[in-house]
């Protein structure tokens, strides 16, 4: 029991870096994304409109084989597991953290725009000292809630052998034919998704404190 626990330990490790890269690199991904996706040149709104249906409208777990397999029976080129993970996971996460942000960038109204010119601010003094602000404070409920499906959506990963928590859990209980240990992986997905919780929970504290 002991030796599996380490072991479960040791893949949370790998899981924690999946979630912790995919952050790093989907949450400013997204920013570019909503940007085209509002911009007024149309042909480049309909293409990333496209995109964003195309990732938003298929399943994770696929876009994890296309991004794994596809480069080798396309180019014939393969590269490390771990790497598409994160590049699936990443591209995934950004566009829904787009379409976020473009909700919270349209829910400021257009007189706090017209007033900001009357101030004489300029458009990039507009944006990053009056809309940015608000709409942080608007998206970060919705962020949580990704966030938290990002922790569990790490054991996808597994669909292309990245040895991550749920994966040595379902070793270890078919090695020892008991449920235990996935009851155990479940446990360790729960205090991640809290400590995820807590910390949004602070970050919106703070936020409306200071609002």
């Amino acid at each position: 029991m002991v030796d599996m626990i380490i072991s479960m330990l040791k893949s949370t490790v790998v899981t924690l870096e999946v979630f912790g890269l995919t952050l790093l690199f989907s949450i400013p991904l997204g920013f570019p994304l909503a940007a085209a996706r509002m911009s007024r040149f149309k042909p480049l709104s309909w293409v990333v409109r496209v995109f964003l249906l195309i990732i938003r409208g298929t399943p994770l777990m696929l876009q994890l084989i296309v991004v794994y397999f596809g480069p080798y029976y396309v180019f014939h080129v393969s590269y490390d597991r771990f790497t598409a993970s994160i590049i699936a996971i990443s591209v995934n996460y950004a566009c829904y953290f787009a379409e976020i942000y473009r909700g919270g960038i349209q829910s400021i109204s257009k007189g706090q725009y017209e007033a900001a010119k009357v101030l004489g601010y300029s458009r990039t003094q507009t944006f990053f000292r009056i809309i940015l602000p608000q709409v942080v404070k608007t998206v970060m409920p919705s962020m949580g809630n990704e966030v938290i499906t990002l922790v569990k959506d790490t054991a996808l990963v597994s669909i292309i052998g990245v040895v991550e928590l749920l994966r040595t859990a379902q070793t270890a209980a078919s090695r020892i034919s008991s449920t235990t240990p996935i009851f155990i992986a479940g446990l360790f997905y729960f205090v991640m998704n809290w400590g995820v919780s807590a910390i949004f929970a602070f970050i919106e504290k703070k936020l409306n404190y200071y609002k």
